[in-house]
């Protein structure tokens, strides 16, 4: 679906030649069925009609409104009053595995938990495919054992248990930004993410990305999940207060102006307000039917 939207909007590359441009659907419908094309009244040439000249017109770019260097959100709604003055001390070093389609989106959260961490114990990779080759930063931190990746499933660990009872303290976390299709993309395609110890979190706390659509209403953010880890790493609920903050603020404005509460994808197939019809692939029906009976998947 997001190739076709693609095709859509895109220019087209080719230049048509102008004899093709200037024939009408008349005369490539009368081609088809084999009838005598109907020469053109010279009038219609004259009165100026033929949109010939639009082809020629010059295309504007669009502008992209100035952004804050920091908080990467436009100057006019700028959320740096809302990101600590200087950034938090942590001792942790997190690592976010940023999906190339999560870069472009206005909404991300990234940017956000970036701008309140120090650069050198936040560090953001993007891509889809990562190997010892093309990244050995990232395949010495994954061998390293003090490493984590969260990132939920039947063999994943309790963060607060885990950390109670391994012999060495965890020193780095490795978080994937994206859907949930595309972390579980990354993930298992990437031999190097199933090298650290993979934990999960056990929280009730329910998303206040309240703007976007979430598969169940257990779901967090990236910056939420950050949040969270971080704050038990760092024994500090101060620090989930901090990161949370300048999220409130975005779903907040974007609430006052236009946007609507999102709810989770759970609660409207449960609650029987989905508004798409249920699909016929086998294996997406058995996620929807998965989500009707709040099982995790």
């Amino acid at each position: 679906m997001e190739l076709q939207g693609k095709a859509r909007t895109s220019r087209c590359p080719v230049a048509w030649p102008a004899a093709w441009r200037s024939q009408t659907l008349d005369e490539w419908e009368q081609r088809d069925s084999g009838a005598a094309p109907v020469a053109a009244d010279p009038s219609e040439e004259s009165d100026g009609t033929s949109a010939d000249g639009l082809w020629e017109l010059p295309v504007e770019p669009a502008e992209r409104r100035p952004e804050c260097s920091r908080c990467s959100r436009p100057q006019k709604v700028c959320l740096c009053p809302f990101l600590p003055v200087h950034p938090l001390h942590i001792s942790t070093h997190l690592y976010i595995i940023q999906h190339p389609a999560e870069e472009s989106k206005v909404l991300r959260t990234v940017p956000l938990l970036a701008a309140c961490l120090p650069q050198d114990k936040c560090k953001v990779k993007i891509g889809r495919r990562f190997s010892e080759e093309r990244d050995p930063e990232l395949s010495t931190v994954c061998r390293r054992s003090g490493t984590l990746i969260l990132y939920p499933g039947a063999e994943a660990a309790n963060l607060e248990e885990f950390i109670l009872d391994s012999p060495i303290y965890p020193s780095t976390i490795i978080i994937i930004d994206g859907t949930w299709s595309q972390a579980k993309d990354i993930f298992y395609k990437n031999s190097l993410f199933r090298l650290p110890k993979q934990v999960q979190l056990n929280t009730s706390v329910s998303s206040q990305y309240v703007i976007r659509t979430q598969p169940t209403t257990r779901c967090l953010s990236t910056l939420e999940c950050a949040a969270v880890a971080l704050s038990i790493l760092e024994k500090s609920s101060y620090i989930q207060e901090t990161l949370l903050r300048p999220l409130q603020a975005l779903c907040s404005f974007q609430l006052q102006h236009g946007a609507q509460v999102r709810l989770s994808k759970e609660h409207l197939l449960r609650n029987g307000l989905y508004p798409k019809p249920m699909p016929k692939n086998k294996r997406k029906l058995r996620k929807m039917q998965l989500l009707m009976n709040s099982v995790k998947i």
